[in-house]
């Protein structure tokens, strides 16, 4: 009887885990949907415009045009705003903005496109690269253990060659964006590019955090990453799905659809023109390509695998961070559970409460000394806010909490200055009216903190602004 009873349960617990799978995905792939189409009409709107005004241009109205001095822009540090999992920077998905249309507001802000699914480390080196210019070299080591090709994309011309310790650069990370910044200075600490012998981590005037993956995700778990390990896949989960979608995207090569959106694994070389139909096969095994190997994004953001890079990323005494954690949850009598209904996307609203129930599988070793299930269960659906305050394992970096950005000006270096934020892991990115005028308000400190409150030498002279 109890032998009954006990396979009715375990039946029921595979039903519902099944129906979460199916719910999970198809949310996923409407919400991916509605990117795709979104960013279409865009495209299709803007060139009917463009052709139904051609037409009137001989109509034309003379405006004086008052030349200005850009010179002193050309001084400035450029702001680099660099997009997490998913993500894709300027020259993607037509005219739609991962930032929502941030970059506009500084005239002197780069928006790189990096692989949204390649690890931390091929993202950092393909970051170096599109500022210096140069093909992506991701090292003979690394590319061996990984099985993909040494080199990667040519730009042809840096978008900022002049960039060393004398011209510094301000970064602005998105969810594990901002864990590429961190690796891409410890790697110019460590003088890792070979051909440049002068890096050092002088080069990152500013870091700023916005919901960054610092120590990892129990969401990754929930996804499908084995707690064990952090490193593997559960044979049946939505990770898996991914994973195969991903690899046909790649195989079939399309080349109109990749410019339009990438996944960033060319350097696999997994396309049909290359491995033919049993490469396909091969890599939907998963004994070759990507998904073979840890050089994928998702085992970087399991706690094991944040861990794993944390032990040799440092903070330096040179440059400013500061970091805004999100959150979606609150408690009610001692419970953790999702602070609203309709203010988080739906994306995410399903994630937000299963990660503020997680709980470490008691049979499975702790991803760290000190582990507690109720430090994690605060979240924004994505990430963990204890993730995204600073760096906390498997040692904790100097850090301030932030109630209001005045409190911490002037800033000191060396600090992770921390604020923490009522929003969900999407809310200020894609769709700028679901923030409304906190969109505003957050990236406006952000710009004016990196214009006006972070300098080594001297403050820097904004256009129309002299210092006496």
């Amino acid at each position: 009887m109890f032998s009954s009873l006990d396979k009715m349960i375990r039946l029921w617990i595979a039903a519902l885990q099944f129906s979460e799978l199916i719910v999970s995905s198809i949310v996923h792939m409407l919400y991916g949907f509605y990117i795709f189409s979104t960013a279409v009409a865009g495209d299709l709107s803007q060139a009917l415009n463009e052709l139904l005004s051609k037409p009137n241009m001989n109509i034309e109205v003379k405006e004086e045009v008052v030349p200005r001095d850009t010179s002193t822009n050309e001084t400035l540090p450029p702001i680099v705003l660099v997009h997490g999992i998913f993500g894709f920077g300027k020259g993607r998905l037509g005219a739609l903005s991962y930032f929502a249309g941030a970059e506009k507001k500084d005239e002197r802000v780069l928006v790189p496109d990096l692989g949204s699914l390649t690890s931390i480390y091929d993202r950092a080196c393909e970051l170096f690269y599109y500022l210096k210019g140069g093909r992506v070299d991701y090292g003979e080591e690394h590319s061996k253990a990984c099985g993909h090709s040494q080199f990667g994309r040519l730009y042809e011309q840096g978008h900022y060659p002049e960039w060393d310790e004398d011209h510094p650069i301000h970064f602005v990370g998105h969810s594990a964006g901002a864990q590429v910044v961190r690796v891409l200075q410890q790697m110019l600490a460590d003088k890792a590019f070979k051909g440049y012998e002068s890096t050092n981590e002088n080069w990152v005037l500013s870091l700023t955090s916005l919901s960054g993956a610092f120590n990892g995700t129990t969401r990754t778990y929930l996804d499908g990453m084995q707690p064990e390990d952090g490193r593997t896949m559960k044979p049946i989960c939505l990770l898996q799905l991914c994973r195969i979608g991903v690899i046909i995207y790649d195989w079939l090569d399309i080349p109109w659809l990749k410019a339009y959106y990438n996944f960033g694994f060319d350097h696999f070389n997994i396309s049909w023109r290359k491995v033919g139909v049993w490469g396909l096969v091969d890599c939907l095994l998963g004994n070759s390509g990507p998904f073979a190997s840890d050089d994928w994004i998702l085992p970087d953001l399991t706690i094991q695998g944040s861990l794993r890079l944390n032990s040799h990323l440092h903070s330096f005494p040179n440059t400013y961070y500061f970091s805004y954690a999100t959150k979606r949850t609150k408690k009610i009598l001692g419970v953790t559970v999702p602070s609203s209904i309709f203010g988080i996307h739906p994306l995410l609203f399903i994630r937000v409460l299963q990660m503020s129930q997680w709980r470490h599988p008691p049979d499975v070793s702790s991803p760290y000394k000190g582990y507690r299930d109720e430090d994690w269960q605060d979240n924004d659906g994505a990430l963990n806010t204890i993730s995204m305050t600073h760096p906390l394992i498997p040692v904790e970096h100097p850090s301030r909490f932030v109630k209001d950005d005045s409190d911490c000006h002037p800033l000191q270096p060396g600090i992770w200055y921390y604020k923490i934020v009522e929003a969900d892991h999407i809310f200020f990115i894609v769709n700028r009216e679901r923030a409304g005028v906190q969109f505003d308000l957050i990236y406006d400190s952000i710009f004016e903190r990196c214009r006006k409150h972070v300098f080594r030498k001297t403050p820097q002279t904004l256009p129309n602004e002299t210092h006496h």
